[in-house]
């Protein structure tokens, strides 16, 4: 438990970083993404689930995801800035990698709305392959 809130805490300090210095350089856009990333991504999970081609046990794990995402219960409740939506980002980043192994990284863009960067960025992290063997982003 002691690394798990460890390995929390840091991600908590590097994602507080990357908005603070998207926002110091002035690239306002990268830091709105960032701070925008869970709407996002629950526009997208609700695409993908309405999407034919997404396998019953991605959507199961979608479902999941969205659950977990607004359920009033937490392990950092949300009142607490910046802290409180970071385990909500893990869990989505799990199943969202999840969801791309087996759908593939096109059905995915068809479902995004946020910033296109981003979206390749989460393929690159993903590792997701393309149909001809590729990486993808």
């Amino acid at each position: 438990m002691r690394g798990f809130l460890i390995a929390l805490g840091i991600s908590l300090v590097v994602w507080f970083a990357a908005i603070a210095a998207s926002v110091a350089v002035g690239r306002r856009s990268a830091a709105r993404e960032l701070a925008t990333l869970i709407p996002n991504l629950l526009v997208l999970f609700r695409g993908l689930l309405h999407d034919p081609s997404v396998s019953r046990s991605s959507k199961f794990w979608l479902w999941f995801a969205i659950v977990w995402l607004v359920s009033p219960i937490d392990l950092i409740p949300e009142f607490i800035p910046v802290a409180g939506p970071l385990d909500d980002a893990i869990v989505a980043a799990l199943v969202l990698r999840h969801v791309l192994r087996r759908t593939g990284a096109s059905v995915l863009s068809e479902h995004w709305r946020g910033d296109p960067t981003t979206l390749a960025k989460i393929l690159r992290i993903a590792n997701v392959r393309t149909a001809d063997g590729s990486a993808d982003g």
